[in-house]
């Protein structure tokens, strides 16, 4: 099953977080923060939002640095995604 996102919606899959710090301990499932990495996975067309007209700055692949809460959560084929506003990311990874 395929998710095509509407107006300006865009999905993404978060990027696991690292398990060891840099020093080389080992963080425990509940010491983890929530990434907030993501690569985008479907861009929405864009198009009229509520009476004003929003340009998809985002294309599929690029790796995006999202709010902490944002978004709604979906799970489809044993995958998890995050359905988000583009107004909810904050900047694209280079």
């Amino acid at each position: 099953m395929k998710i095509k996102p509407l107006a300006d919606r865009v999905v993404i899959k978060m990027v696991e977080a690292e398990e060891t710090t840099k020093s080389g301990i080992i963080l425990a499932g509940s010491a983890k923060e929530k990434p907030q990495v993501a690569e985008i996975v479907e861009v929405g067309p864009g198009g009229l939002v509520e009476g004003n007209e929003v340009k998809m700055y985002v294309k599929k692949g690029d790796k995006v640095l999202i709010s902490k809460y944002a978004g709604t959560e979906v799970k489809l084929d044993g995958v998890e995604y995050t359905i988000l506003r583009q107004s909810d990311i904050l900047a694209i990874v280079e």
